[in-house]
């Protein structure tokens, strides 16, 4: 699959786009809209690259871009996720085949809980006269961090079978 510095250059386009979402996810619980336009604009080029057939390679992409816009979107709308949450994860959506999504999902929900505790449990202890505070998760953080794990799972894995000579 990574064959080509082309691919590796994009991942690290990736990479480094996904480390400056969680930096201001964290410092201000914002993400610019100009860097998840970036993140999806950058998915056809990998396609590209990856050398996608239009179909069905990328309408399944398309269409699992779609998918988690919709899940997101309801999430959104009862207040459970932030918009440049929803955005950041349709984004990196569109770089992951459907398996490989999966993972991200799973990576990121356990990263998003244990990030919960870590915010919960700094609430509680910075917290003054018992008053009730509403808590602001960055989860861009547990998104980009599992976007950035997937990234290197696979660069790993290509490093390795191109030296084993596969």
């Amino acid at each position: 699959m990574l064959d080509d510095p082309i691919k590796y250059g994009l991942l690290a386009a990736l990479a480094i786009a996904l480390i400056w979402a969680a930096v201001t996810d964290l410092k201000s619980r914002r993400i610019a809209n100009w860097l998840n336009a970036a993140i999806a604009i950058g998915a056809p080029v990998f396609w590209f690259a990856s050398d996608f057939a239009l179909w069905p390679d990328v309408a399944i992409q398309i269409g699992l871009g779609l998918l988690v816009f919709t899940i997101c979107s309801l999430l959104f709308a009862i207040r459970q996720m932030g918009g440049g949450d929803v955005k950041l994860l349709t984004a990196l959506s569109l770089w992951m085949t459907p398996m490989v999504l999966l993972k991200l999902v799973i990576m990121m929900a356990l990263l998003g809980g244990v990030l919960t505790l870590v915010v919960g449990a700094r609430n509680v202890m910075t917290r003054r006269n018992k008053e009730k505070t509403r808590w602001q998760v960055p989860y861009g953080v547990a998104i980009s961090a599992a976007g950035l794990w997937i990234i290197g799972t696979m660069t790993m894995n290509a490093s390795a079978l191109a030296a084993a000579g596969q």
